[in-house]
């Protein structure tokens, strides 16, 4: 289980989540409970991840990945668009 003391939240993600009405605790709950839909080995500084998870009735997405000192950096957090996701919001629409 991730903490609140485990999390580097970024800049550009804090933002988001302030537009969006997304809170730690909702990241929380994302991370933990949530299921990884995408890879991104090749990000930098770090591989990333993007983290489907529900809060409530509502889909939020998390990008994050994991430092070298074991931290989980939140990249930016969303709630996925039906025009650009499948009806599950696991794929992305072609």
């Amino acid at each position: 289980m991730i903490s609140r003391e485990q999390l580097d939240i970024r800049l550009h993600a804090a933002q988001r989540m302030l537009e969006r009405n997304v809170s730690v605790t909702d990241v929380l709950a994302v991370l933990n409970g949530g299921e990884t839909i995408e890879d991104y080995p090749d990000d930098t500084p770090f591989p990333s991840r993007l983290i489907l998870g529900w809060v409530g009735q509502r889909p939020v997405h998390v990008v994050s990945a994991t430092s070298t000192t074991g931290r989980t950096v939140i990249i930016t957090v969303y709630e996925p668009s039906p025009e650009e996701w499948d009806n599950t919001f696991h794929g992305r629409r072609t």
